[in-house]
């Protein structure tokens, strides 16, 4: 669903642009994931109807070939078809509200290639061992991207998403992000580190204010309890993101998830409380 978005010309700019709107869903590492939140969420995209939906990858955590699972009792489980297939669910309760929808490739989504790579090469050869294949993107009807997709802009001012494990992690949200802004030249959208926040670079000389690039820390949709290996601690945020598009500008609303489950988007409160 696309709308026009009619303005007063003010400033001289020519009316009737068309308006995209894009939900970008951080990482949510299926079978871990925070089911009541992403209940709530897929309400949201129920009324909400984005143009496009931007996954930006660990949509599914696949544990039994980590290789920090190898050599324990977790690499005999036989459980992977099962989170295969409820992951597959819970990425079609999201797609269905959208004609448009794009997968980011991750760090734990790499692991079905490097597990074969590593033990098995020639199964490489099995076009139903592609991750794409393997997670059924054909039938969701979304593209798979292995390389930085641009979610709004263009030209040098343009939001690019990527996963986020490309470079080293900040602790602080927002600079993980701006890090990579900096490294590709366009603003960056990314998950991975599980955080929420933004932060902004500027250009200026003499006065004269040039590029401005900035970094969003998606956050993260996993239930915090089921990630054993922080030991209970952890400086994360759940969160999601809706970019706005008007002719070559956007806007990003960092859209913060309550502890309750709730969020607010533009003044309206969604959700169920737990």
């Amino acid at each position: 669903m696309r709308y026009v978005y009619r303005r007063i010309d003010l400033l001289g700019f020519p009316k009737g642009y068309e308006m995209k709107r894009t939900v970008i869903i951080p990482d949510l590492q299926s079978p871990y994931e925070d089911t009541h939140v992403c209940r709530n969420i897929e309400g949201f995209l129920k009324t909400f109807r984005p143009d496009s939906i931007v996954v930006l990858g660990d949509e599914i955590d696949l544990p039994q070939i980590s290789r920090w699972t190898e050599g324990t009792m977790g690499w005999f489980e036989q459980t992977l078809a099962s989170d295969r297939d409820y992951t597959v669910e819970l990425l079609w309760s999201f797609f269905q509200y959208s004609k448009d929808a794009h997968v980011i490739r991750s760090n734990h989504t790499d692991r079905l290639y490097n597990v074969i790579m590593k033990k098995i090469p020639a199964f490489l050869a099995l076009p139903e061992l592609q991750y794409p294949k393997f997670m059924k993107f054909d039938e969701l009807g979304a593209t798979y991207h292995k390389t930085p997709y641009t979610v709004a802009g263009s030209g040098l001012n343009r939001l690019i998403a990527i996963h986020g494990d490309e470079q080293g992690i900040n602790p602080n949200a927002g600079l993980t992000a701006l890090g990579a802004a900096r490294r590709h030249g366009f603003s960056v959208i990314c998950g991975h580190t599980h955080r929420a926040g933004q932060s902004a670079f500027t250009e200026a000389s003499g006065g004269k204010v040039g590029r401005i690039i900035r970094g969003y820390d998606s956050g993260h949709l996993m239930r915090p309890s089921a990630a054993g290996y922080t030991k209970g601690t952890m400086n994360w945020q759940q969160a999601f993101q809706i970019v706005t598009e008007i002719g070559n500008q956007y806007q990003v609303d960092m859209i913060h998830i309550e502890k309750d489950g709730t969020f607010l988007v533009h003044g309206k409160r969604y959700g169920k409380a737990r």
